[in-house]
């Protein structure tokens, strides 16, 4: 990772002096603990009710279906109007659900799941609206200078928050059941509101009065397919999670090819995310400024080599060092991207570009693991891995080759895009 010439002049900590970053820092990593706390509680209780791994699936899809329909028409949301509002709507809407969790899990056995599933949809429907409106408003809370510190910030909390909420889910289940875990969640999101309100207001994005919802769709689009910084970086992630992606085979490599059950299968399925968190925290001390291009491309590249190395090891400590790198390479890039999209994206603009994103880090995640299964179906588990690995090392190349702004992108300035 490159540090940024620039960053030695300014401590790792000037952005947490900034009561406002402080807070929305706060409601982040509240709700993401909350949400997967409640992914895990909804998913085990569901199965409790139905023993049927299809429900599993089906749930993942009832959420995924309305943030993604949503996504492009939520930014164009984000880049009309106050995004503290949509935030505070949004995020209401989530402690109610909560709070409606909470309620009907004692009565789930005697009713069904539908209410959940209904619930979980909208949920859906509130992403679509607060994932493009959350990083844009993010953007506006600090000055700019201090964008790539507060980027490696937030992706370090939200790191940890999402390794700890799913084990936060599982303890509270365990001992408060199924009801106490919404509560707890539902404390959390409240605070989360809190801390939301608690910023003030920011102007509102300028926008063309009376243009149609279509014609600012179809501008958001183009503004990102003609640069290459955006699309090039969006694309090194879709085909990279979608091709190298191996978590959803790890029960598999646990069960057949490592033989080391399920404690193994833990350990495996935390290695990338210890690797991405402790990376993660670095980047607060140096994040990537001076060549970050050509640093994205490069760990990009050493994501593909470890996920080579993991698919043809047949040894656990090989495999979870794999694992590890993999988290490690996948982190530096995570920081990278993040402070692209809030450095590389007029702030009239931010709203569209994160919507864009989103929806290549939800195909990417929906596809990557449908991918794997049918690739391991067709190929074998271990050589669909490794060739997956292969895989995303030609479109590396062949993103360095068609982007050559992307190559030369460096993010230690503050000029606007």
């Amino acid at each position: 990772m490159s540090p940024d010439p620039s960053a030695n002049t300014i401590s790792s900590r000037a952005v947490l002096r900034l009561p406002e970053f402080r807070a929305m820092l706060l409601a982040a990593v509240c709700s993401t603990l909350a949400s997967r706390a409640v992914a895990l509680t909804v998913a085990y209780q569901l199965y409790q009710l139905t023993k049927n791994p299809l429900t599993l699936g089906l749930l993942g899809l009832v959420e995924a279906i309305p943030a993604l329909s949503l996504a492009l028409f939520g930014g164009v949301v984000a880049d009309r109007n106050d995004r503290r509002r949509i935030l505070l709507a949004t995020v209401s809407v989530e402690v109610l659900c909560a709070l409606a969790f909470a309620l009907y899990a004692p009565q789930a056995v005697h009713y069904g799941i539908v209410p959940i599933l209904a619930l979980i949809f909208t949920l859906g429907v509130a992403r679509g609206f607060s994932d493009p409106a959350l990083p844009a408003f993010q953007a506006q809370v600090v000055p700019r200078e201090l964008l790539l510190r507060a980027s490696a910030w937030r992706s370090s909390a939200g790191q940890a928050a999402a390794i700890s909420g799913p084990a936060l889910g599982g303890v509270l289940y365990a001992s408060v059941g199924a009801a106490g875990s919404y509560l707890f969640a539902f404390v959390l999101l409240l605070v989360s509101l809190g801390c939301v309100a608690y910023v003030k207001p920011k102007p509102r994005p300028q926008f063309t009065p009376g243009e149609p919802f279509s014609q600012s769709i179809k501008a958001g689009l183009a503004f990102v397919m003609q640069r290459q910084v955006l699309v090039g970086s969006m694309a090194l992630d879709l085909f990279s999670v979608l091709f190298g992606g191996a978590v959803a085979l790890l029960p598999i490599f646990a069960s057949d090819i490592l033989k080391v059950g399920p404690t193994g299968l833990g350990v495996l399925v935390a290695s990338p995310s210890i690797g991405s968190l402790v990376v993660m925290l670095y980047a607060t001390k140096r994040p990537p400024g001076k060549n970050a291009g050509r640093t994205l491309l490069a760990v990009v590249a050493g994501f593909g080599l470890s996920i080579i190395v993991f698919g043809l090891s047949q040894n656990f400590a090989l495999s979870v060092g794999a694992l590890i790198a993999a988290g490690v390479f996948d982190g530096v890039s995570m920081v990278i991207r993040n402070a692209t999209l809030q450095l590389k994206a007029p702030d009239h603009m931010r709203g569209r570009v994160n919507a864009v994103s989103g929806m290549f880090i939800g195909a990417s995640n929906e596809l990557g693991a449908f991918e794997s299964g049918v690739a391991a179906k067709l190929l074998g588990t271990a050589r669909s891995v490794w060739l997956g690995g292969i895989v995303t090392l030609i479109v590396v190349g062949v993103t360095a080759y068609l982007a050559p702004e992307l190559r030369a992108m460096n993010l230690d300035d503050i000029e606007d895009a």
